[in-house]
Formats: C-alpha cells, sequence, structure tokens
C-alpha cells in the first residue's frame, strides 16, 4: 500500500489497539530503523516508538511498561484544564487570592494577584520552597510581579493540582482517568497509578504519575490533531493551538507555552531541535513525548533508569536518526 493510498485513513484514532504500519508501506528506510533499534539498546532507553499517521511504524523495547513520566506530568494536567476551562468550571483569570491559595509561608497581597493562566505559563512570580525542587535558579521572592518573568516553578505546576482539585472535586488521577484515559482508550493506565507526595515545604504535594510509552503517544496523538480523537473534540482546538505556542522566550529558538515546550526548526537555543519545527514534553530522565506537525508524526521515548537516563543532546541524537529513516520527499516537503 502507498503513502497516497493511505491518505484517506491517516487521521482515524487507535481503537483498543494501535494499528501497526509496515515501515516500507509508507517509505521509511528498514535499513536506517535497525540502526536506530541497535543505538537505542545503549542501555539508557527503556522503549521507544514513532507514530506516523496515526499508526506505529517502528516501536522498539517494552512499550507497555509503566514507570514515572516525571516533569511529562505537567503537559498531562494541561488536558484536563483545557477541558474544564472549557466547561467553565475553572476560570483561566481567577487569582489566587480569588481561589483562596495560600502556603505555609502566606503569600504577599502582590503575589495573590497571580491568575491560573499565569501558573500555566510559569509565570507566576511567587517563588516559594515546593514539594521536589531546590532553591536553585529560584528568583529572590518579589523580584518579579506576577505575569511578567518565565522560570520554570514547581510551585506553580504543584499549586495547579490543588486547584483543579478544589474546582472539580476529583483528583488529578481520578480525573485523568476518567477525561483523557477511557476516552483515548488508553492500554496500561489506571487511577492507581497516581500518588501525592506531600513534603514539608508546602501546602501543596507533587502529583507523580505512571504511564507506558504507548499510552502517552496516545496523547501526542490528541494534540497532533489538534485535540480531536476519531469523531469527537475531546480537547477545544483552540486550547490546542494556544497551549503549543510560544508564551515565553526560554532559550533561541525555545519556547514555553502552556505546560509545553516549543522548538522553532533547527533552534539554536534547544539540542533536541531538527529541521522542522516541533512542540514536546518532557521529564527528568529520558521520558519524551514530541509532535512533529509538519511530519504527521508523534515520537515517544521512555526510560526507567532515569540514573543512567537520556538527557536533551541523546534525545535529539536519538530523534534525527528517526527523521533519517523517513522517506526523502516527505522531510523536504515539510521544510
Amino acid at each position: 500500500m502507498t503513502r497516497n493510498q493511505l491518505a484517506d485513513e491517516d487521521r482515524i484514532a487507535p481503537g483498543a489497539v494501535w494499528d501497526e504500519l509496515k515501515p516500507g508501506d509508507a517509505g521509511w528506510s528498514s535499513e536506517h530503523l535497525i540502526s536506530l533499534a541497535r543505538d537505542l539498546a545503549d542501555g539508557r532507553s527503556t522503549a521507544f516508538m514513532i507514530i506516523d499517521a496515526g499508526r506505529i511504524v517502528f516501536q522498539w523495547g517494552d512499550v507497555a511498561s509503566k514507570s514515572s513520566v516525571a516533569s511529562v506530568r505537567k503537559s498531562l494536567i494541561n488536558i484536563l484544564y483545557g477541558t474544564y476551562i472549557a466547561e467553565g468550571r475553572i476560570n483561566p483569570n481567577n487569582t489566587l487570592a480569588d481561589l483562596e491559595i495560600d502556603d505555609i509561608a502566606p503569600l504577599t497581597a502582590m503575589e495573590k494577584t497571580a491568575t491560573v493562566l499565569d501558573l500555566l505559563k510559569a509565570r507566576s512570580g511567587v517563588y516559594l520552597p515546593s514539594v521536589y525542587d531546590t532553591d536553585k535558579g529560584r528568583p529572590p521572592r518579589g523580584s518579579h510581579k506576577p505575569g511578567t518573568h518565565w522560570f520554570y516553578n514547581n510551585w506553580d505546576f504543584n499549586v495547579l493540582g490543588t486547584i483543579l482539585e478544589r474546582q472539580t472535586g476529583q483528583t488529578v488521577f481520578e480525573a485523568f482517568a476518567s477525561r483523557v484515559a477511557v476516552p483515548l482508550s488508553m492500554q496500561d493506565y489506571s487511577q492507581d497509578d497516581g500518588h501525592f507526595h506531600y513534603g514539608p515545604e508546602s501546602k501543596h504535594p507533587v502529583y507523580k504519575m505512571r504511564l507506558s510509552t504507548r499510552d502517552l503517544a496516545r496523547v501526542g496523538l490528541l494534540y497532533l490533531r489538534g485535540g480531536r480523537w476519531g469523531d469527537t473534540q475531546l480537547v477545544p482546538a483552540k486550547w490546542v493551538h494556544e497551549s503549543t505556542q510560544p508564551h515565553s522566550e526560554i532559550g533561541e529558538g525555545k519556547g514555553y507555552g502552556y505546560l509545553w515546550v516549543t522548538a522553532a526548526a533547527n533552534a539554536p537555543g534547544d539540542s533536541i531541535s531538527t529541521n522542522v519545527p516541533m512542540f514536546y514534553a518532557s521529564g527528568f530522565g529520558g521520558q519524551y513525548i514530541i509532535v512533529l506537525p509538519a511530519l504527521d508524526l508523534v515520537v515517544v521515548h521512555k526510560s526507567a533508569r532515569v540514573d543512567h537516563g537520556v538527557n536533551h543532546a541523546r534525545m535529539g541524537e536519538i530523534l534525527r536518526q528517526a527523521l533519517a529513516a523517513m522517506p526523502d520527499r516527505r522531510l523536504a516537503q515539510a521544510r
């Protein structure tokens, strides 16, 4: 079957199991993919998938095994915010004062003016200790007004979990199960794959999650499709678009949206960057969901060995090897 013959079907979402595509049918180089598989077997990677037009064109490792997604959790909660904001259950313009958010060290009047949207952009201006964080690089308290400065701030991300639970009556894990895992027909995720980690630093716990590679790939495909899954618009297309646009420049050609990272083509400030634009979720040790809209691709990588995991530079090498297996014509058309 040729690529053109597949065109009428390549918007179909997977059902209970993923459909698979023979690499040669879509013009992928089997030789390059065999080389990629050998390289992935260096001990740092656990699983890897390439989704081409909604089908698996390549998979390596144990794609069903569940392990921590680390900071990918932040991009996952973005899905929930998109749905609940659309339903009017969360107001993105509400301030921390409106929502009665405080902490062990009481927030100042200025800090309480930060909005939900500021937290989604990591621009709250609240520089307090948070669970699972260090003070490395943290600006002095009160040094920036809410909404004016980007800082990758676990306080913001943890408080988003608190806000979601208060406004919806569900934990992040309950909401993710019903609003994401079930509609996407995830094969491995259960509500028990999430737990809270509390600490003395803050009232707001970390929401930790474990997912498989093949379930994360469904999230990537959902956002590749602009929030649409089959015939259903699960997440507003406008939300997906806004979330994956650079609202802050965090490196040359690298941006931060609403809990997703963006990279321009050949971005000097991002070692993952390749010759087409992308947006992605990343977590410590080698957890990645990479979406390349111009190529109709989703690439997912997991590493259960975070002590010997995959960093950005290594992920960039893996991604470029994967793209080298694509048909030259498709790469040329995407540039």
